[in-house]
């Protein structure tokens, strides 16, 4: 059973109108998601050879490269050729959004602050076709090896790598960047699963606490790492508006004429706007242009926002 804390709090997070359906998804099979693997393998290829499996595919409107399967035939993709020669990749559909709302382009300097086990940065690294310069960054060294292992099995071999503190990261590359992704460490509500006590064994208000000390350090450090004129994306996949909505709301007041919100321009129906308040208090009303994703038969419960740096905010 979920705590009982985290079901409270749970009712003044979601909207009335989702939180049936949002804990039904949080107690049901998910669906699987994936992506075709472009440094591995052509699109209409892959999916060629899946469809002979005889899989059964759902595409994804908002993504060309993305599809699911239903829950039941999860085991048959994973036994797929196309899977062991890792020309798809497994990951929800919710953690594909971050690197399209970030807009990488051929020829930018972008950070992956926080980067293991990988999934974004390889999913950049598809977008650009490898011609960017891309730095991956994670600083608990058995993920840092997981990330540098996954990379370069799944053919991201120009992505650089580094096993350091992402919260002091900017003291090397001060305005370096052209975009940052910051899909920062959190509590993983949204991805809690009744039928997994594992995945919500370890919450408790404290830790929520805890991530947001860790939060605040981090997304500092990457709008140091970012140009005047660059993009940050700050993502989480927790419900808690200590780690969303106010992480932002701080890093906004401590530079007001520097960092702007911007709309996320997705067609995604599961979105929903950031919150405006939380316990009474009210937050720039700029982060409601902020997405939060609900959990779903095929999504994770994520947060998402987008961010436009438009002066220095170095130290003077």
């Amino acid at each position: 059973m979920f705590p009982a804390d985290f079901l409270e709090r749970l009712k003044d997070i979601v909207p009335d109108k989702k939180h049936e359906s949002v804990l039904a998804a949080m107690s049901s099979p998910k669906a699987t998601g994936f992506r075709v693997n472009t440094l591995k393998g052509d699109r209409d290829e892959v999916i060629s050879s899946l469809l002979e499996s005889n899989l059964e595919l759902h595409e994804v409107e908002w993504n060309t490269h993305a599809f699911w399967v239903d829950s039941d035939q999860r085991a048959h993709l994973l036994a797929s050729a196309p899977y062991l020669d890792q020309k798809i990749y497994i990951q929800n559909l919710s953690s594909m959004l971050p690197p399209l709302v970030l807009e990488p382009q051929p020829g930018d300097k972008i950070l992956d602050l926080t980067a293991a086990p990988g999934s974004k940065t390889l999913q950049i690294a598809c977008i650009v076709e490898q011609d960017a310069e891309i730095a991956a960054v994670e600083v608990v060294k058995s993920r840092f090896f997981k990330l540098r292992d996954n990379l370069e099995s799944q053919g991201a071999t120009e992505v650089r790598t580094f096993l350091k503190d992402g919260r002091s990261v900017w003291k090397n590359r001060p305005e370096y960047f052209d975009r940052v992704l910051l899909d920062a460490p959190c509590s993983s509500e949204g991805r809690f699963h009744r039928s997994d006590p594992e995945t919500y064994a370890y919450w408790s208000l404290r830790k929520v606490k805890e991530m947001a000390r860790k939060q605040k350090r981090l997304i500092y450090s990457a709008v140091q790492c970012l140009k005047p004129g660059g993009t940050l994306v700050y993502s989480t996949c927790s419900f808690s508006p200590e780690e969303n909505e106010a992480i932002v709301a701080g890093i906004l007041k401590r530079f007001p004429e520097a960092l702007h919100v911007e709309p996320i321009a997705l067609d995604v129906n599961n979105l929903e706007a950031g919150l405006d308040s939380w316990k009474g208090k009210p937050f720039n009303p700029d982060i409601s242009l902020a997405r939060r994703v609900y959990p779903s038969y095929q999504m994770d419960g994520f947060f998402i926002c987008k961010m436009r740096k438009t002066s220095s905010t170095l130290p003077k």
